[in-house]
């Protein structure tokens, strides 16, 4: 069943957000979603502005949602200052959304090498020569940056910056959101007990 107005039930929640999570991401890839990896990222500085981008979320589970940045570009500077985040997760083919929101902290390095040399070569020489973020010349200055950094390291790993790495969210909230007809859409809240486990509450559409 993958149309777009199915119930989303009580009973028919996982009690733990991280598997229901898995369910649904699974699902979204599943009928053919281009990158279910694929979220909106909003952070704010200190005094509250806002700003909002796509990024792709590497890893998912109970250790995390982790995604990987520049640490000098916007949304780098703005998790250092505030480390808060939220996440949103969009599946239109399904009906379905995601808002996952909690503090955030830098990966190690040795996770953040790990990923950089897992990636196509021209996606680690970008990186390396994007100043993101920050006012550049022109297109032919950044490609001129790729070709020099590929010559000047043929044959080895490109090196990682210290000011490029990854960061981990961890979830304080979940909330599951499936499409229903008229307006009427299932809204499932997840937020954690003292005890440990977690609550589920519906909201109202």
């Amino acid at each position: 069943m993958t149309d777009a107005s199915r119930p989303f039930r009580e009973e028919d929640a996982d009690p733990d957000p991280f598997a229901q999570f898995e369910r649904w991401f699974e699902e979204a890839a599943g009928v053919g979603t281009s990158q279910p990896e694929a979220a909106a990222l909003a952070t704010a500085t200190p005094d509250g502005s806002p700003s909002v981008r796509m990024v792709l979320v590497k890893q998912t589970g109970p250790a995390g949602f982790v995604f990987y940045t520049n640490y000098q570009s916007r949304k780098g500077g703005e998790l250092t200052a505030n480390p808060r985040a939220a996440l949103l997760f969009h599946w239109q083919q399904l009906g379905r959304q995601v808002r996952i929101e909690g503090p955030v902290k830098r990966t190690t390095r040795a996770d953040s090498l790990a990923y950089a040399h897992s990636r196509p070569r021209g996606s680690q020489l970008s990186a390396a020569a994007s100043p993101q973020s920050r006012p550049v010349p022109d297109r032919s200055w950044l490609e001129h940056r790729v070709a020099e950094l590929d010559q000047r390291h043929a044959g080895t790993d490109v090196p990682l910056s210290d000011s490029w790495g990854g960061f981990r969210l961890a979830p304080e909230r979940f909330e599951f959101w499936q499409h229903r007809d008229s307006r009427l859409h299932d809204r499932l809240v997840y937020t954690p007990e003292p005890g440990g486990g977690w609550t589920v509450q519906r909201l109202a559409p």
